[in-house]
């Protein structure tokens, strides 16, 4: 009851400052969730992609990335599917895809940090207001009226600072908190591209080796071959 006082008392921007907490609290959620659902052991991700493409078995792989969730999958599952590319075109692929998954990574943080900034503002706007409302009422209502209306405008600029306060405050460590798992989710986007291209790499160099050295054994055979005819 005594909440509700309070926002009776602090005016309309009250109630603003109340949706803007509300609006806060659902990007949260719905960020967190985003992210709980987008996190992926990256490394064993990469385990597992690593043993398939060195056995060449890269439609494999690909099914792989397309059934995992998140960018990171994503950004692996293009490269793979274009794994004939040179290093250069590969590394471009990647580049391009993980630019594509960062704007969905921080997408809505926008708005956190806005209310972090614009709520105390509001605040700050309720609190003027209220002082004016009070100034006003002392000069139109003579002495008789000077103390009650002045305590009353003071009481609701206190209250409109307050809440401003109060929602800025949890909408800041909320933007810090999922700016942080953003940044992480970033950093394994760019990681896992990275360590797609070498492992293609890698199975390309493998292969070659592959053909030299058969190649090595079968000149060594004819070269046998050749000496025990003469």
């Amino acid at each position: 009851m005594l909440w509700l006082d309070l926002i009776l008392s602090g005016g309309h921007l009250v109630w603003l400052l109340i949706g803007c907490s509300m609006v806060t609290f659902v990007v949260f959620f719905e960020r967190y969730l985003y992210y709980h659902r987008a996190s992926v052991d990256v490394g064993q991700l990469l385990e597992g992609l690593a043993n398939l493409i060195r056995r060449k078995n890269f439609a494999e792989a690909v099914q792989q990335c397309a059934i995992t969730p998140g960018p990171v999958a994503r950004v692996m599952h293009q490269a793979l599917m274009r794994h004939d590319y040179p290093r250069d075109h590969l590394r471009d692929v990647v580049q391009e895809a993980g630019q594509l998954e960062v704007p969905r990574v921080e997408r809505s943080l926008r708005v956190l940090l806005t209310v972090a900034y614009v709520a105390p503002l509001i605040g700050l706007l309720g609190t003027l207001l209220g002082l004016l409302d009070a100034f006003d009422a002392v000069n139109g209502g003579g002495a008789a009226a000077t103390s009650t209306s002045l305590a009353k405008g003071v009481y609701r600029s206190l209250v409109t600072s307050a809440t401003g306060l109060i929602v800025a405050i949890p909408a800041y460590v909320l933007y810090s908190f999922l700016a942080s798992r953003a940044k992480n989710l970033i950093h394994d986007i760019e990681r896992g591209g990275i360590e797609v291209i070498n492992l293609i790499e890698d199975s390309r160099h493998q292969r070659e080796i592959i053909a030299f050295t058969a190649n090595d054994a079968n000149a060594e055979a004819s070269k046998a071959s050749k000496n025990k005819r003469g």
